[in-house]
């Protein structure tokens, strides 16, 4: 029997960052995040996609040995001026993405601004993953893959260069973080109960009805019903 997509076992909460790059013939360039949220939960690649402005959002339901995983992913802009609203979303998130452009070395440059302000504002147990966005320019390259990896390592982040255009390491990026947030949830290093683990159990909305009014419900399941959930 097919399981309902309003079914699931778990909800981690993820949040994309990164930098706007500078282009001598363009005002500004993005590091790729949109297409790489878009690429995971859509399964296809957008070209032109605009700047984020202040935060979008995109759903998944994956599965981890037996258990349904809906990840809630927040993608927040990254200029300057929507910094003070993005900083709210950080609040509470599992799993945080870390995006940089290979191709435009001051994205990397400021990995660490953003890295330090994810660890402001998130539990310790926050699961944090580096991707190096754009790997099919091979030919544009300004950061190496060594240089990232080292970072990574000293940080202790996971870490991968991507293409979304390709679809290269895509979903291994997503479902990795993943993997390790259940790890620590499985192990009980995480409180899931705790506002701010960026974790909720939830065994189905259907046997939520009985704890929630019939408005309640409702607004629930129109919530859900518009988030556009693949199944993988």
């Amino acid at each position: 029997m097919q399981a309902s997509p309003y079914s699931y076992d778990y909800i981690f909460k993820y949040i994309i960052i990164g930098d706007m790059g500078k282009h001598p013939r363009m005002a500004s360039i993005g590091t790729g995040k949109s297409c790489l949220l878009r690429r995971f939960t859509d399964r296809k690649f957008v070209d032109g996609l605009r700047n984020t402005v202040g935060v979008e959002f995109g759903t998944r339901i994956i599965r981890l040995e037996d258990r349904r995983i809906k990840l809630q992913i927040w993608d927040t802009a990254g200029q300057e001026r929507f910094r003070s609203v993005t900083r709210s979303y950080y609040r509470g998130a599992a799993g945080a993405i870390l995006v940089y452009d290979i191709t435009r070395r001051s994205t990397f440059e400021n990995i660490a601004n953003w890295l330090m302000e994810v660890k402001n504002a998130t539990a310790p147990h926050t699961v944090m993953f580096l991707i190096g966005n754009k790997s099919d320019l091979e030919g544009q390259r300004e950061v190496t893959q060594q240089e990232a990896q080292k970072f990574a390592q000293l940080h202790g982040l996971l870490f991968a260069e991507a293409s979304a255009r390709t679809n290269t390491h895509v979903d291994e990026c997503f479902l990795d973080t993943a993997a390790r947030i259940y790890d620590l949830v499985e192990s009980e290093t995480i409180d899931t109960g705790a506002l701010n683990s960026g974790i909720q159990r939830y065994a189905s909305i259907w046997r939520c009805w009985k704890d929630i009014d019939i408005l309640s419900a409702i607004i629930l399941l129109w919530v859900n019903s518009s988030e556009g959930i693949a199944e993988q």
